[in-house]
């Protein structure tokens, strides 16, 4: 794409003002897992913005898993980063991985390992005195979501842009919502971020790895379906969809 740089920047401040996730001030910590979507994330919201605040205090943290045999190598490879961007970083090692895939955790350890990882970011945010956790999310994520809730949740639900926890004491913003993966794929390449393989044994065959694989068979044979999952969140009819007193649906 021409001027993927300015696309990004443009769609990324279009979904902050649309869900007022950033005001002058704020402080903010980017989790990097060490994927194309955290460092995108971070090189957008570092950049001179137009229409959203530049009056902003960005720290970056990563939350190392507890998979890796050798994390000192990622963790040295992101220090030497961001030292050369000026960007201040903190890493929290932890065993959060390993504890989600135990024995007695292994029917879902993604939700586990999800839920641990963000109770840290909040403590390293407390500790940075940030108000506002940006996460990497994208528009494939959020229609990924949406699909696991309906078809393993039993639920009608997907990961919000700006979410509110503790009683507005912090929130989780998410400025990539109106990006594609694939953009941001070919961003990362183009500047040669220090990426590094996500070694859970989950993440091959997880159920967001099928629903991803579902999306795609399902865009080959009918182009455009993948927009239209996201703009039906969007576009929901009360009035045509099941009500029940029940508050244990069947």
């Amino acid at each position: 794409m021409k001027n993927l740089p300015e696309f990004l920047r443009k769609n990324m401040e279009l979904a902050i003002n649309d869900y007022d996730m950033i005001q002058p001030g704020d402080r903010i910590l980017v989790g990097i897992s060490g994927g194309a979507d955290s460092f995108t994330l971070l090189n957008l919201l570092t950049r001179k913005k137009v229409f959203v605040s530049n009056d902003i205090y960005v720290h970056a943290a990563h939350v190392e898993m507890g998979f890796s045999q050798q994390p000192e190598i990622n963790i040295s490879r992101l220090e030497t980063y961001f030292k050369s961007i000026n960007i201040p970083f903190q890493v929290a090692k932890t065993n959060i991985g390993p504890l989600a895939h135990s024995e007695e955790n292994r029917l879902n350890p993604c939700f586990l390992c999800s839920r641990l990882r963000r109770m840290r970011l909040f403590e390293i945010a407390k500790q940075m005195n940030c108000t506002k956790i940006a996460l990497g999310h994208h528009k494939d994520d959020i229609i990924e979501t949406f699909l696991i809730n309906i078809f393993f949740g039993r639920e009608t639900s997907t990961m919000l842009p700006k979410q509110e926890f503790f009683k507005g004491e912090y929130f989780i913003i998410r400025p990539l919502a109106y990006i594609e993966k694939k953009l941001i794929d070919e961003f990362a390449r183009q500047h040669e971020f220090p990426l590094f393989e996500n070694e859970c044994p989950t993440s091959g065959h997880s159920k967001r790895a099928y629903i991803k694989e579902l999306i795609h068979k399902m865009e080959r044979d009918y182009r455009g379906v993948k927009g239209n999952i996201y703009r039906a969140m969007k576009n929901v009819k009360l009035d045509y969809m099941l009500q029940s007193k029940d508050k244990n649906p069947r």
